[in-house]
C-alpha cells in the first residue's frame, strides 16, 4: 500500500475551500445587486407616487382622500332651563333641525344652491363663513337653524349625495321663551357671539358661532346657563354618507337657574301694563327678592333664538316705543310727589319741622318771588294730611325749611342718584341734584328756588323705577336696604348678603308710613284700596313740560308731553312685605299707575290666602286618611 501524501491532500482541501469563498462571494453580490435594484426600485415608485398625489393630480386625490375619513359632528349642549320661585319654567329648549357645512369638502360654486335651498341671503352666507377662516377645517358651520320642513329635505335630499356632500344635518336645542313677551326683559335673550366679545377675557372659552346671553339673566348668568357640546365621531364614505359611528362624548347641559320671580305676579304686571309704556317693579323689602319686574312695551325674544336677521334688529332699534328699553332699570324720569316721602324723612329726621307743623294751602305760595302752585286748595294741612292729599305748598315750605343738603343726604342714605345693584346688566343711576352736583356737572351754583322744586319730586332729580321700589322699601322697613336680586342660586348667596343700614327714628318711619295710609284710605290713591288689605302708597304726577307752555298749547298736549305717572305702595302696615313701584309714561295722574299696583299687591295677597287653604285642606286629608 502506497504512503498517503498528506501535504497534497491539504492542498487539494484549500483548492476547495478558496472555491467555494469565491461562490459565496458571486452569490452575495448578486444578492446586494438585486437588493439595490428592488430599493431603487420601490423609490421611483414611490417618487411616482409623489408625483402623482402632489404634481400630477392633486386636487383629484385630496378630494378623494377626503371623501373618505372620520368626521366630528357636534352635540349642542342645551341651555339651563330659568324657573320662577314656585320651580314652573319661564324659559325652555325646545329640539329644531340645524343645517351645517363642512369646510373641509366645500366648493364655492355650491354656495348659491345651497343659499337658495335654505333661503339664505349669499352674500350674508360668505361673509358667515369667513368668520371661521381661521379656525380648524374640520369643525362645522352652522348655517341656518330651525329648519322647515322644505328646507329639511332639501338638506336630507342633498347631503348624502356627489351634490352638496358638504351638507350635514344635526338635532340642537334653542331657546324657547314665553308667549307675547312675558318676562323678556327679566330673561333678556341669547345670540351668536361676536367678534368684540371673543376678544374679551369674559368669554375666552367661546369660539366663533357659540350662542351666549346678549341681555338679562341670559347674560348675567351665561357661565352658569351654559353647558358644554360633546361630539360624534362617524367615518363617511366617498360620497359623504356615515358609514358608522366610531364613539360619542356626550354633552353637558347648562345648571337650571331658579329666579325670585313670581310668576303669577309678572303676568298680573305685564297684563296690567298692556297698551301702556311704562314699568313695574314688586320687591320683599325683607331681603332684596324682586318678585315681578315688567317693562312695556315688551318684545318677543323667540325672534333672537332663531339668529335675528340685521333688517329685524335695526327695525326693532328705530321702533318709537323702543321695546328693547327695559324701563324698570333704564327708564329715568322725575318721579313727582312719591319722592315726597323722603322729604318728610329728611324733614322729621333733622327736626325741620315740629310734631304739629302745618300750613295753610290756598291753591299754591309765594317763594322766592315766585308763585309756585298747589294742584288744589287744601286749606289748614299737618302732617298726615298733607301726605295723604299730597299738598304741594306742605312739602315746598318743609323743603325749604329742611334744605337742599339734607334733602339730599338722606335722598342719598335712602339709595336715589345710583344704580341699585340688581343682578340685571344695563341699570342706570338716575339724577340726585344738589349744589354739589350742579357745580360738578352743570358748573352752575344753586339757586333757593331749586330746593323747593325738589321738594315735589321735579326738578333735574330723575328716577328710575326699581330705585323708587328699593328705597321706599328699605325706608318702611326701618332702614334696612337690601340689594334687589332676581336669584338666590349661583351664588348670589341669598339672606348672607347683608342689607345697607341706616339709623332712622321709628317714630318718623311711623308718621310717614301713616300718611301713605292716608293716601290709599281716603287720599290721592283712594281707587287703589284692597278689601281687607293694609295697603299703604303714595301717588306721583310729574311734567314733562312747565305749566306755561301747556297753558300756551291750550292744554292740547301731544300724548308723548303729558305728565308722567307714578305710584308706590307696599302692604301690610305694619311688617311689609311687598312693595311695589309703577310708571305709567303719559298716563297724566298718580291715580292711573296706582291702579297697576294695586292689581298686583292684590294677586300677591290672593294667591298667598289661596295657598293657605290649600295647605289647610292638605292637611285635613291627611288628617282623615290617617291610619287609626
Amino acid at each position: 500500500m502506497p504512503p498517503v501524501d498528506f501535504q497534497h491532500q491539504e492542498e487539494i482541501k484549500e483548492r476547495e475551500a478558496q472555491f467555494l469563498l469565491r461562490e459565496d462571494l458571486k452569490v452575495a453580490a448578486v444578492k446586494i445587486d438585486a437588493s439595490q435594484y428592488l430599493i431603487f426600485g420601490v423609490f421611483l415608485f414611490l417618487l411616482s407616487g409623489f408625483w402623482e398625489l402632489q404634481v400630477h393630480r392633486p386636487d383629484y386625490y385630496s378630494e378623494a382622500a377626503q371623501k373618505n375619513h372620520i368626521k366630528a359632528l357636534p352635540i349642542m349642549a342645551p341651555r339651563g332651563k330659568l324657573l320662577d320661585r314656585d320651580g314652573r319654567v319661564i324659559v325652555d329648549n325646545t329640539p329644531v333641525f340645524t343645517a351645517m357645512l363642512s369646510r373641509e369638502t366645500l366648493k364655492e360654486e355650491h354656495l348659491p344652491p345651497i343659499a337658495e335651498g335654505l333661503g339664505l341671503d349669499l352674500e350674508e352666507l360668505k361673509q358667515r363663513l369667513q368668520r371661521f377662516e381661521k379656525r380648524p377645517k374640520y369643525e362645522p358651520v352652522v348655517i341656518k337653524e330651525k329648519l322647515t320642513q322644505a328646507e329639511l329635505s332639501f338638506v336630507e335630499s342633498h347631503r348624502d349625495s356627489e351634490t352638496f356632500p358638504e351638507l350635514d344635518l344635526i338635532e340642537s336645542q334653542i331657546r324657547q321663551y314665553p308667549q307675547d313677551g312675558v318676562a323678556a326683559h327679566v330673561a333678556g335673550y341669547v345670540g351668536e357671539i361676536s367678534d368684540p366679545e371673543l376678544d374679551t377675557a369674559e368669554y375666552a372659552r367661546f369660539k366663533p358661532g357659540d350662542v351666549v346671553g346678549k341681555s338679562g339673566i341670559e347674560k348675567q348668568y351665561n357661565d352658569w346657563l351654559t353647558g358644554v357640546d360633546g361630539k360624534r365621531q362617524v367615518v363617511v364614505n366617498n360620497r359623504g354618507r356615515e358609514i358608522r359611528e366610531l364613539g360619542k362624548q356626550q354633552a353637558v347641559p347648562g345648571k337650571n337657574l331658579t329666579l325670585t320671580i313670581d310668576l303669577d305676579l309678572q303676568v298680573v304686571g305685564e297684563i296690567a301694563l298692556e297698551g301702556k309704556r311704562g314699568a313695574v317693579v314688586a320687591l320683599d323689602p325683607r331681603n332684596g327678592e324682586v318678585l315681578a319686574l315688567a317693562s312695556s312695551p315688551t318684545y318677543d325674544a323667540n325672534r333672537f333664538a332663531e339668529r335675528l336677521q340685521s333688517e329685524e334688529w335695526k327695525a326693532m332699534l328705530a321702533d318709537p316705543d323702543k321695546p328693547m328699553l327695559n324701563r324698570a332699570i333704564q327708564a329715568q324720569f322725575a318721579p313727582g310727589s312719591t319722592f315726597k316721602p323722603i322729604v318728610a324723612l329728611a324733614a322729621l329726621e333733622t327736626h325741620s319741622i315740629e310734631d304739629n307743623f302745618g300750613v295753610r294751602c290756598g291753591g299754591g305760595a309765594t317763594f322766592y318771588g315766585r308763585y309756585t302752585r298747589c294742584h288744589k286748595v287744601h286749606g289748614g294741612v299737618q302732617f298726615r294730611d298733607a301726605m295723604a292729599l299730597s299738598c304741594d305748598v306742605f312739602f315746598y315750605t318743609a323743603g325749604d325749611r329742611t334744605g337742599i343738603d339734607n334733602i339730599a343726604k338722606y335722598a342719598q342714605t335712602a339709595g336715589f342718584g345710583k344704580k341699585t345693584g340688581i343682578d340685571l346688566g344695563g341699570e342706570t343711576d338716575g339724577v340726585l341734584p344738589s349744589p354739589s352736583w350742579k357745580a360738578r356737572v352743570r358748573r352752575e351754583r344753586w339757586y333757593a328756588g331749586e330746593t323747593i322744586n325738589v321738594s315735589i319730586g321735579q326738578g333735574a332729580l330723575a328716577v328710575t323705577p326699581i330705585q323708587l321700589a328699593y328705597t321706599i322699601g328699605g325706608m318702611v322697613v326701618g332702614g334696612a336696604w337690601h340689594k334687589p336680586r332676581l336669584t338666590n342660586d349661583a351664588g348670589r348667596g341669598g339672606d348672607r348678603i347683608a342689607p345697607r343700614r341706616a339709623v332712622l327714628q321709628a317714630e318718623n318711619v311711623a308718621r310717614i308710613i301713616d300718611g301713605m295710609y292716608g293716601a290709599v284710605h281716603g287720599g290721592t290713591a283712594s281707587s287703589a284700596r284692597i278689601p281687607d288689605v293694609s295697603m299703604c302708597g303714595k301717588t306721583g304726577t310729574a311734567q314733562i313740560v312747565s305749566n306755561d307752555f301747556a297753558k300756551a298749547r291750550g292744554g292740547g298736549l301731544r300724548k308723548d308731553l303729558r305728565d308722567n305717572a307714578w305710584f308706590v305702595g307696599f302692604a301690610p302696615r305694619e311688617n311689609p312685605e311687598i312693595v311695589v313701584a309703577a310708571l305709567f309714561e303719559n298716563g297724566l295722574h298718580g291715580s292711573s299707575a296706582a291702579l297697576i299696583v294695586r292689581d298686583v299687591i292684590k294677586a300677591h295677597f290672593e294667591k298667598k290666602t289661596r295657598l293657605r287653604q290649600d295647605a289647610k285642606v292638605l292637611s285635613m286629608q291627611q288628617v282623615l286618611t290617617r291610619p287609626r
